[in-house]
């Protein structure tokens, strides 16, 4: 079936409905982030009811480049001049992600009886589409994988703005960018050239997350060029955060009560265990003054790169300070995957 068979636009015409009456829903009850929240709630809701669904595809891949667009024009020479003021906080990264194994695996392979293979990428918190790749590449359990990946995102996305204002005291009113009408028409255009150029080259080329960090790279050069001086429009970034909370709920499509009772259930458990550990570096980072505590959190939290960029954004948050973290923790996340994948079809074979 093609793309465009009726019953795939039906199934993305009931997806588009949840997710808008949620939006709708939670506006009117005055909820935090009704654009991220409520497609994610209603269309999470949906997809546990077995509901015809479907998601939109590049679409929604396209909605991440307004975000990678958002972080490279806040990329200023400002925020380089502070890079090595960040590099001892950087340098946990690697310290998290060794402890996150030594503790992740045992976990997922002792507790619940993973495979080897599934352990160990259901333990990495890496984006969710490069571990189910690599995972499925070294044995693991593809289906497994994504639902481990998909729990920890939204139980994550979904605790952490309730930590941020009622631990932290920070507020998720920040404005997120001025409306489309404020902004210069050529820089724009500049914006969707950026986004455009840096998804679809940074593709080519191989880069991990390159809808992204393609785009966030192109931006970045603009930036301190001194060619783009604004964030993309607040209109822009609404429609991001709609299209991820799909994303989010869809990932739950055709979940059994089995799926439910082992998988998700170990995901829900692995991550009480991750924001310890996080909670942890939080704690360090800031009481040896290398970082603020809202930044810090969101840097170490064990979400995806999207989600905590968009919390970054309401928050405020220094957006250099958390997306290096997250950067140095993907890379080697999937730097570290293939040599695992290579070693576990090595044993597997020997």
């Amino acid at each position: 079936m093609s793309p465009m068979h009726p019953s795939h636009l039906k199934a993305r015409g009931t997806t588009l409905a949840l997710a808008g009456v949620g939006t709708a829903l939670f506006w009117w009850l005055d909820l935090p982030l009704p654009f991220l929240f409520g497609p994610m709630a209603f269309c999470l809701i949906g997809a546990l009811a077995h509901l015809p669904m479907k998601g939109f595809g590049e679409v929604s891949v396209a909605a991440r480049t307004i975000l990678g667009v958002a972080v490279g024009a806040s990329i200023t020479p400002e925020v380089i001049a502070q890079l090595p003021r960040m590099a001892l906080s950087v340098a946990l990264i690697p310290v998290f992600i060794a402890l996150i194994a030594v503790v992740g695996v045992p976990f997922f392979r002792r507790i619940w009886g993973f495979d080897a293979p599934t352990a160990y990428y259901a333990a990495m918190p890496g984006g969710l589409q490069d571990m189910v790749i690599f995972g499925t590449e070294a044995g693991g359990n593809p289906r497994a994988l994504s639902l481990v990946h998909a729990t920890r995102v939204l139980i994550i996305v979904t605790l952490a703005p309730f930590f941020l204002s009622h631990v932290y005291g920070a507020a998720l009113t920040n404005p997120i960018g001025a409306p489309v009408s404020d902004l210069p028409v050529h820089e724009l255009a500049i914006m969707a050239a950026a986004a455009l150029i840096g998804w679809k080259g940074g593709a080519r080329l191989g880069l991990f997350g390159a809808s992204i960090l393609g785009p966030m790279i192109v931006t970045a050069v603009l930036s301190l060029s001194g060619i783009i001086h604004f964030r993309p429009p607040a209109e822009a970034i609404l429609a991001a955060q709609f299209l991820i909370g799909c994303g989010i709920g869809i990932h739950f499509l055709g979940v059994t009560w089995a799926e439910l009772t082992r998988v998700v259930a170990a995901g829900i458990a692995y991550v009480v265990v991750l924001a310890a550990l996080a909670a942890g570096f939080t704690a360090l980072v800031t009481a040896l003054g290398l970082g603020a505590p809202v930044p810090t959190f969101l840097a170490f939290a064990p979400g995806g790169q999207a989600e905590m960029t968009v919390l970054a954004i309401v928050t405020g948050a220094d957006l250099g300070f958390v997306i290096t973290h997250h950067l140095t923790r993907i890379v080697i996340v999937i730097v570290g995957a293939p040599v695992v994948a290579r070693l576990m079809a090595r044993r597997r074979t020997g």
